[in-house]
């Protein structure tokens, strides 16, 4: 099979300073890409910054014969996601990818989550990966091709002790399917990787000791680097899908999808009658998957009308 290369096409990963994004960017560097590094350097819960996280990685890509440049824009503020995108386009003439893998983490609970917390963690993780996305978007629109990868976690699912991460990153995966929608005409394919590995962030031992995680076994088969082949396929040419959530690491790929039952159409049930038929509701056994609201929405008047369901 053919190597997937991406010579003189130009990325932007954003949080490449460590862990997964640094595996990412090394991968494409290494493929041929020029980077754009970016990372703010600052720490798991969003403070401070440090220039030298970015610096490094981009050190490494020139060491090994490839082309970067460093960014500590905040993705946060809209200008300053701006400049990480007229700085690729500056140094490199163009922009082909985003991968926008910036974030957060700080555990939390109720009613201890502060709403200045959350709201921190829905600008990096969602607000963030728009910023950026939104200044590559024109550009991407204008030469008819673009891939675009959000990054999501299985946190999603939601946690108990990770109320805004998780909530940010159910934020990212409807911001995905939705660009999804919006980019395919003008070529551009955006999908959402909830990546898995040992990293700086699952290894911080407050959110161990809060989130009851195990300790970590070093093993290197868990490193951030078995996440970089889904990341790089859905950054290539050859992306073979557009608007999927797919979980990737650990040396496990896979889809994750959300579904609907058949349900039952009953207009006159009351509250009693929809408990006694509960099973019927959930039943699992036929699942439907939607790809847009537009389906979901037609799949539902089209059950209505039919008096389908179950």
């Amino acid at each position: 099979m053919q190597r997937l290369g991406f010579e003189g096409r130009v990325a932007v990963v954003t949080g490449a300073g460590r862990g997964i994004g640094r595996a990412y960017a090394l991968e494409l560097a290494a493929r041929g890409a020029q980077v754009v590094v970016n990372d703010l350097g600052g720490s798991l819960s969003g403070t401070g910054a440090d220039a030298d996280p970015a610096a490094a990685v981009v050190a490494e890509i020139v060491a090994a014969g490839g082309a970067a440049i460093a960014s500590t824009a905040d993705v946060a503020d809209p200008d300053a996601a701006a400049s990480i995108v007229e700085d690729a386009v500056a140094a490199f003439g163009r922009i082909d990818v985003v991968i926008a893998n910036a974030g957060i983490l700080a555990p939390d609970g109720v009613p201890d989550l502060t709403v200045a917390a959350l709201e921190r963690h829905l600008q990096v993780h969602v607000v963030g990966s728009y910023n950026v996305i939104r200044a590559a978007w024109p550009r991407m629109a204008d030469q008819g091709y673009g891939r675009v990868v959000l990054t999501a976690s299985t946190g999603f699912f939601g946690g108990a002790g990770l109320i805004a991460y998780s909530t940010a990153k159910g934020g990212v995966v409807s911001l995905g399917r939705s660009l999804a929608l919006a980019g395919a005409a003008d070529g551009i394919a955006v999908n959402v990787v909830a990546p898995a590995a040992d990293t700086r962030m699952i290894g911080d031992p407050a959110l161990r000791a809060y989130s009851k995680i195990p300790p970590q076994d070093g093993n290197a088969s868990r490193g951030p680097e078995r996440t970089a082949p889904m990341a790089v396929l859905l950054a290539s040419e050859a992306c073979p899908v557009n608007g999927e959530l797919l979980v990737s690491g650990l040396g496990r790929h896979a889809r994750i999808v959300l579904a609907e039952t058949p349900g039952i159409v009953a207009p006159d049930l009351d509250a009693e009658g929809l408990l006694a038929r509960w099973d019927e509701v959930v039943d699992p056994a036929e699942l439907v998957i939607h790809g847009s609201t537009q389906e979901a929405i037609a799949y539902r008047e089209a059950a209505v009308a039919s008096g389908g369901g179950r």
